[in-house]
């Protein structure tokens, strides 16, 4: 009896092991696979958002819209969507996943709010170009024409954060280049109706301004992210958004009232072809649209990177001229397809050398905690 009795706790001691050892495994999984679940979700929706977003706003215009500060307005108004998330995460103080905020020393509020103003200036003028350009290009050359925009961040990257100009990223700034290069040699092929050839020539200036403007935000963003705000978690990255849509709207706002587009919005709305509530759901879903492709685009960042995030919104673009194909009818000539492929090529080779740049980070970062633990 003694004999068993203290066998008896060995044995439970053995079974609450043997029974604590799936478990622990379950729960350390399970967290990771819906994490993962998470970013495809937001891979997803972020695109869908991109893509609709790139239709509907052609579909206002194609439909007898003519206000290019509208089009640029519904583009950063409606940032308000994400206050409901940006509150509940304070008040659950969620941070990022395998990351941890360091303490460092805050930036004054000056410079803060000459960040937010500088930021959301040049996303009020992307804006406002890419509208310009959705008027008077089909949807699938802008789709094009806006894949240079990892060339743009790759080459201001390059000045503001010492990135390297290696022979892959080279290699597809070359692509890019030619590709939009086709685009030009296509303009007498393909047009919307009723754009005349000077339009034709401003709309394709200004999508390849407003694809430079985009490049220049994002590594103006890196900029900030690593000198100002001096770390990446959740509540950064949402002020960052919020206040720089914030002064995007306003400044917009301020255009639109200056050029006195609003007399003619009442008047627009009339005589839209698809009658006056498409026209207001046309608008409403473009700005939801656009928040739901910035929202993911921020989620990824949290979940795990700028520069992930950046890739994963080119890899809409192949996208949306062929459901522009679809929806709009545009021509898929043998110069826009061969245009694609460059682009498309190009994506490639960049992503290619994001994924040599984490290799070798990650070996870095194995090497130096073996060094510590030893």
């Amino acid at each position: 009896m003694p004999e068993t009795q203290q066998l008896q706790p060995h044995i439970m001691a053995n079974g609450a092991n043997s029974s604590l050892g799936p478990v622990s495994e379950r729960t350390v999984l399970r967290p990771h696979q819906i994490r993962w679940l998470r970013i495809v979700l937001y891979i997803i929706f972020g695109n869908c958002g991109q893509v609709s977003a790139t239709l509907l706003t052609r579909l206002y215009y194609a439909k007898g819209g003519t206000s290019k500060w509208v089009g640029t307005l519904v583009q950063v108004v409606g940032f308000p969507i994400l206050l409901p998330y940006y509150f509940i995460s304070q008040r659950k103080g969620i941070t990022p996943t395998g990351t941890a905020d360091v303490e460092t020393k805050p930036s004054s509020l000056l410079l803060l709010f000459c960040v937010y103003i500088y930021l959301g200036l040049l996303m009020a003028g992307n804006g406002y170009l890419f509208s310009v350009g959705l008027e008077y290009l089909p949807v699938s050359t802008v789709a094009l024409i806006s894949a240079s925009q990892l060339a743009f961040n790759a080459f201001f990257s390059y000045f503001l954060n010492s990135q390297k100009l290696t022979p892959f990223i080279i290699n597809s700034l070359v692509l890019l280049t030619i590709s939009s290069i086709l685009l030009v040699a296509n303009n007498n092929y393909e047009r919307p109706p009723g754009v005349s050839d000077g339009k034709y020539v401003i709309g394709f200036i200004c999508t390849i301004f407003g694809t430079a403007t985009n490049g220049l935000s994002l590594a103006s963003q890196q900029l900030a992210f690593r000198k100002v705000l001096k770390k990446q978690s959740l509540k950064v990255v949402m002020d960052l958004v919020i206040y720089e849509s914030l002064v995007a709207s306003i400044a917009t706002s301020i255009g639109f009232l200056a050029s006195g587009e609003w007399k003619g919005v009442k008047r627009e709305m009339e005589g839209y072809a698809l009658g006056n509530t498409s026209y207001v759901m046309i608008l409403v879903w473009t700005a939801v649209a656009w928040q739901v492709a910035i929202f993911c685009g921020v989620a990824l960042v949290f979940e795990l990177s700028a520069l992930f995030a950046n890739v994963i919104a080119a890899v809409g673009l192949p996208i949306a001229p062929i459901t522009a194909m679809l929806f709009f009818h545009d021509k898929m000539s043998v110069i826009k397809g061969i245009a694609m492929v460059l682009a498309v090529w190009g994506f490639l080779s960049y992503v290619y050398q994001q994924y040599l740049d984490d290799r070798d980070l990650n070996a870095e970062t194995k090497n130096g905690s073996e060094i510590s633990e030893t």
